[in-house]
């Protein structure tokens, strides 16, 4: 190359290299300001986690989603686990034919429809009954240490039982996923439903709060039996139960990022609440326990009953009976809407509408037999998810009040003890509904149902003054000066029960506490003190 040229290449080789060095120097400030933006905009998220009130309100999704998982995983199965289980029986079945063919000796053992019945009922409640089985240990767990734990616990316990299901290729492996949700129910549910009661004090809010879980409640309940059989029906059994993994997960880790339970410091100054046993001895949170039990025992017991009944007597088809109860999910969100705006106008009526509730729960499960159609079969069924939502919304508030003004405000235990009504009305369902149409019929386990929720609506009564309550002296003394808000402060506790016995703390030149004596005109005028 003559050196002309060498001399015209170089400026243009320079000229390149400035080029190259000038677009990384730009892509490095692009990036630069890209970071500053996410870190910017992670602050921003920070700030507007910790404010209160955007607070609360992640705080209820979190719950509203593990409610909505629970219910789902809880009803997916409906339309998937009997259809899959005849599947794995004819494979085991034709495994034990060649068996045989190649053994003449062998012996065939074909389970029977009965066997088989009690096999799919006790899967189904194996859930309730393990649930039951654990509400009152997880309720003095969550007293102990606090919400946010286990709810995390809970929402891990489930994670694992729902992966459990989409892999499980046995009925003992079915089984363990189900018990296992019942664990995962246990903490995470329970620690859900009192965590909202605790964030939302004010009785309006409560209820509104729980009126919107009730509402995720009652719609995973409803939608899990379509949603799981169009999915195993053109997915496979893996699907709707990796679709629910997947969302677990998600909740979990905001919980793991918002609540931050294992560094919260909250929990260490929370008062010791009333232990599950004493509250299981008031009255009044008694009447609340036996009316939520008394009005989920139509739907606990229809849920595994009423398919056969359709086939039987309406030759119903698959896609009715999988679409039996989705149409009850508006008047259940309609009987919640009602009694929050109701219980907000007229606070001291929330007795009413949860007798109310049991009496069209009543008269609905009465109506059930009597229908010939698929579509007259619906009304009933609206009305018996209207009247549970009237009772439920009712009442679940009236239980975090009954704590505020007759025990200690920590909520674990006494929504365990909630928790345990609904899982004796779903533990019996799967297991003694089929047993007693088998004994007595279709249309007396029907009246039988309405006619113990009529009954029991009068027994609401005792509810009828519980808003007018406040707080005795001694309970009174164990409050802060600003009254119930949730989590208090030990301390102030200690110090106001001392001063209620007629001792003060004072600190001497040491900086060692002392206690002084103070006359009883002083306590009661609430002048300064004077020490002996």
């Amino acid at each position: 190359m003559e050196p002309e040229e060498k001399q015209t290449m170089e400026p243009e080789q320079g000229g390149t290299a400035s080029e190259t060095q000038q677009q990384a120097a730009n892509l490095a400030q692009s990036a630069a300001m890209k970071l500053s933006q996410m870190s910017e905009r992670t602050k921003q998220l920070g700030t507007a986690i910790k404010n209160p009130d955007r607070q609360r309100r992640i705080i209820l999704v979190i719950v509203c989603v593990a409610l909505l998982l629970d219910n789902m995983l809880y009803m997916v199965i409906v339309p998937i686990i009997p259809d899959y289980l005849v599947e794995l029986q004819l494979e085991a079945d034709h495994i034990a034919a060649l068996h045989r063919h190649n053994n003449s000796n062998a012996t065939l053992h074909k389970v029977t429809k009965g066997d088989f019945d009690l096999q799919i009922g006790l899967l189904f409640a194996s859930k309730a009954i393990l649930q039951l089985l654990v509400n009152p240990l997880s309720g003095t767990f969550i007293d102990r240490i606090g919400y946010e734990i286990p709810l995390f616990i809970g929402l891990n316990v489930m994670f694992l039982s729902t992966v459990i299901f989409a892999f499980a290729e046995s009925y003992w492996t079915l089984f363990l996923a189900r018990s296992m949700q019942g664990l995962g129910s246990a903490f995470a549910d329970t620690s859900g439903i009192a965590l909202i009661a605790d964030k939302y004090t004010e009785e309006g809010e409560r209820s509104k709060a729980l009126g919107v879980a009730l509402a995720f409640i009652s719609f995973g309940s409803l939608v899990a039996p379509p949603f799981g059989g169009v999915l195993y029906e053109f997915a496979g059994k893996q699907v709707p139960f990796i679709v629910l993994a997947c969302i677990c997960l998600a909740d979990g880790l905001l919980c793991l990022l918002v609540l931050k339970p294992f560094s919260n410091q909250e929990r260490a100054n929370m008062p010791v609440g009333t232990p599950i046993y004493k509250l299981m001895m008031d009255p009044y949170i008694m009447v609340v326990a036996g009316a939520l039990t008394t009005c989920n025992i139509p739907l606990a017991f229809l849920e595994p009953t009423i398919a056969n009944w359709m086939e039987d007597t309406m030759g119903s088809s698959q896609w009715e009976i999988g679409m039996t109860w989705f149409p009850a999910f508006f008047p259940h969100v309609l009987g919640v809407y009602l009694t929050v705006k109701l219980g907000a106008k007229y606070p001291h009526l929330q007795w009413f509408y949860g007798a109310l509730g049991m009496v069209v729960i009543g008269a609905s499960s009465c109506t059930v037999p009597a229908c010939k159609t698929f579509g007259q079969l619906m009304l009933p069924l609206c009305g018996i998810c209207f009247g549970i939502a009237l009772v439920d919304t009712a009442l679940l508030p009236s239980l975090a009040f009954l704590v505020d003004i007759r025990h200690v405000s920590v909520y674990g235990s006494v929504y365990a003890i909630a928790d345990i009504s609904y899982c004796l009305a779903y533990a019996m369902g799967p297991v003694a509904a089929g047993q007693i149409v088998h004994d007595l019929g279709f249309v007396q386990l029907n009246l039988g149902m309405g006619l113990a929720n009529v009954l029991y609506a009068p027994a609401l009564l005792l509810l009828r003054n519980v808003s007018q309550m406040k707080p005795s002296f001694s309970e009174r003394n164990m409050l802060l000066e600003d009254g119930p808000t949730g989590l208090y402060d030990t301390l102030k506790m200690e110090e106001r029960e001392k001063r209620r016995k007629g001792l003060c703390t004072t600190l001497d030149e040491n900086g060692v506490s002392t206690f002084a004596q103070r006359s009883l005109s002083e306590e009661s005028s609430g002048g300064d003190l004077e020490y002996a």
